[in-house]
């Protein structure tokens, strides 16, 4: 029976029999595989690994992804363990509802809904940047006023200001048109472009190894192994992805099967590209050396081989798209099912009738991160990022330890291993990682969730599905 008040939750046997609402299963296990390496694999090897090698590892940013992939996995055989349970849209949401009540879903659901919007448009800025780059290496200029970041002073026009990033706009648009084509033809869309991604990540990393200095590698810990630990806080949001792709549990054909096996599977592949990508660069150039924005485009460079640079900034815009994809997939599945639970009106879950997708969730989210990628710099973006995805670890690892104790006799697919020391890990380090978020970001969180709970009070909790009467 579901508990009575805010702390009302539906038997995990309802949730796992529930049909699917609409969506269309159509993915299996290596495009699931291949949305969550989109949704990790992105900036962390393209601009974040050099960065963080130059100001605050050296060539220990190696072991700073190690330590981050390990935290990481911590929350990530969580994920696992959930997804093979209960095969339902909603990822965090869904696992929080079922397990610590209705309030506790709600405020997930809510927060990441902004979360998902904001890295969607935060990451569609930064392709405008690459694409910017790529067209100045091609000797091509954009007119001034759609050709940076808004805010920022336009080269040689006194006090002038860019009004909109179009082509950020443009593609936040563009994402949520493929997303709406269809699951089965948007997956093929994102598969191809993980796959072209990963050719030219492997491409960067057989080429360099020829050009590395062992000398390089010394001193290995040039900021000593506090600056290696600073530095996995940083490159942590680089190690996740699979929780947005796991809110696709619906549209899977063999959900219980594949779901964990695609967690998994996604960021050890990614984790695997990230070390040997991080060996390259600090082995082709002294730490010191290495430009954190470019970094790989200028290592070749300093080797003599300049055409890389093309290559390496196209695969960068192809790296970063399909973070776009994976994310704004996200935020539309959390937003139908919490449409579908009635925490929000039913309108928003109502999906294409012939395509099969929540299509008005998803021209939401779309027309949302188009909004705040096209007026908002970069930096104020990002603000609004991360918190959210951290809470959510900290809810999945603390309900699987309550749902592995209170139910021991479900059917489970996957278990994670280490019962609770592994989900406890996930829990510590993401509440470690919080304390490094600026005082602005924890001022937009408790704005977004101070709204969150008038409108669940004012409406959610009186029309939700398990609400008595």
């Amino acid at each position: 029976m579901a508990m009575t008040g805010i702390f009302r939750r539906k038997p995990v046997e309802e949730i796992e029999d529930v049909d699917s609402g609409g969506l269309a299963r159509t993915l299996g296990l290596w495009q699931l595989t291949a949305i969550g390496i989109g949704g990790i694999i992105g900036a962390g090897i393209f601009s974040l690994a050099g960065a963080v090698a130059n100001q605050t590892a050296g060539p220990a940013v190696l072991i700073s992804f190690l330590v981050a992939g390990v935290a990481s996995a911590a929350a990530a055989f969580s994920y696992a363990e959930f997804a093979g349970l209960i095969p339902r849209a909603g990822s965090a949401y869904t696992y929080g509802y079922a397990v610590l009540g209705e309030v506790v879903g709600w405020f997930i659901g809510w927060d990441l809904l902004l979360e998902y919007t904001a890295i969607v448009a935060v990451v569609a800025i930064g392709i405008s940047g690459y694409f910017n780059d790529l067209l100045g290496f091609l000797d091509v200029k954009l007119p001034l006023w759609m050709s940076g970041a808004p805010g920022t002073e336009p080269d040689g026009v006194a006090g002038g200001s860019y009004k909109i990033n179009l082509f950020a706009v443009v593609l936040c648009l563009l994402i949520a048109f493929i997303l709406n084509l269809g699951m089965k033809n948007a997956a093929r869309f994102e598969t191809a472009l993980v796959y072209l991604k990963i050719v030219v990540v492997l491409v960067v990393i057989v080429v360099g190894a020829f050009h590395i200095s062992a000398g390089n590698w010394n001193p290995f810990f040039p900021f000593g192994l506090s600056g290696a630990f600073t530095g996995a806080a940083t490159v942590f949001f680089a190690v996740f992805g699979y929780d947005a792709m796991s809110t696709a549990a619906e549209e899977s054909t063999e959900s219980r099967k594949h779901m964990p096996r695609a967690i998994i599977y996604s960021l050890a592949i990614s984790m695997v590209l990230y070390v040997l990508a991080c060996l390259v660069l600090t082995g082709m150039v002294n730490y010191q050396d290495i430009n954190p924005e470019a970094a790989f485009s200028s290592a070749f460079a300093d080797v003599g081989l300049k055409w890389l640079g093309l290559i390496i900034a196209v695969g960068a815009i192809l790296g970063i798209l399909t973070v776009l994809f994976t994310f704004m997939m996200g935020a539309a599945r959390i937003g139908f099912s919490m449409s579908r639970d009635g925490l929000l009106p039913p309108w928003f879950a109502k999906t294409h009738e012939r395509r099969r997708v929540p299509s008005r969730m998803t021209w939401i989210i779309g027309v949302a991160s188009a909004v705040l990628a096209g007026l908002l710099p970069i930096g104020a973006a990002a603000e609004l990022t991360n918190i959210g995805i951290l809470l959510a670890f900290v809810v999945v690892c603390v309900a699987v330890i309550v749902l592995r104790y209170r139910r021991p006799d479900l059917p489970r697919t996957f278990r994670t291993p280490g019962m609770p020391v592994v989900p406890i890990i996930g829990v510590v380090f993401s509440i470690w990682l919080i304390t490094f978020l600026k005082p602005e970001t924890w001022l937009r969180f408790v704005i977004w969730f101070v709204i969150g709970i008038v409108l669940y009070f004012a409406y959610g909790r009186r029309r939700s599905a398990l609400a008595d009467g």
